[in-house]
């Protein structure tokens, strides 16, 4: 297992760790989008933070990268935060979970499906993962288009099911 990368760059987006002097954008990123957000994202329930705790947080990300737990990364559109998303090692042995946010006016325009294409790309050259996986609230529609337009399985049958898709090593093509 390797420690996944400090940035990840995508044809229009640069996803990178989150630096200090980032949280004031992202505190602004997640203030204007709260209302977007609130209906699919758990932690947001913790939301607003503080700027200090925003700065809290961006340093526990950066000391859960450098031991290896996972990577959150900002999602940046010409330097502007327009969203956040991780490679998180929490699916066990051999796979790791993506997740992603889109600030509220950059949504509609395939920044998920962009970013989740090279996260899966980024996890797929760690030799030891086999398996990405993405999960999504039930109902919400606009993050299960992600998945299923980059060819992901749907793991899941149940009527009303959160989504939970899956992409094998073998079946990645970027």
């Amino acid at each position: 297992m390797s420690r996944f990368p400090e940035r990840i760059d995508s044809r229009r987006l640069v996803m990178r760790l989150w630096e200090d002097a980032d949280a004031p954008a992202l505190h602004e990123a997640i203030r204007q989008s709260l209302d977007h957000l609130r209906p699919w994202m758990d932690w947001i329930a913790g939301e607003p933070l503080t700027p200090a705790q925003r700065l809290g947080f961006v340093r526990h990300v950066r000391l859960r990268w450098e031991q290896d737990v996972e990577a959150i990364y900002g999602v940046f559109l010409d330097e502007a935060v327009i969203g956040g998303c991780g490679l998180h090692r929490r699916q066990g042995p051999g796979a790791v979970e993506i997740g992603y946010w889109i600030h509220a006016a950059h949504t509609r325009q395939g920044y998920a499906t962009e970013l989740s294409a090279a996260l899966t790309t980024t996890a797929f050259a760690d030799p030891a993962i086999e398996r990405v996986e993405i999960h999504h609230a039930a109902g919400n529609l606009a993050s299960a288009g992600v998945p299923r337009r980059l060819g992901f399985a749907r793991r899941d049958l149940l009527p009303g099911a959160d989504g939970e898709w899956v992409m094998e090593r073998a079946a990645w093509r970027d």
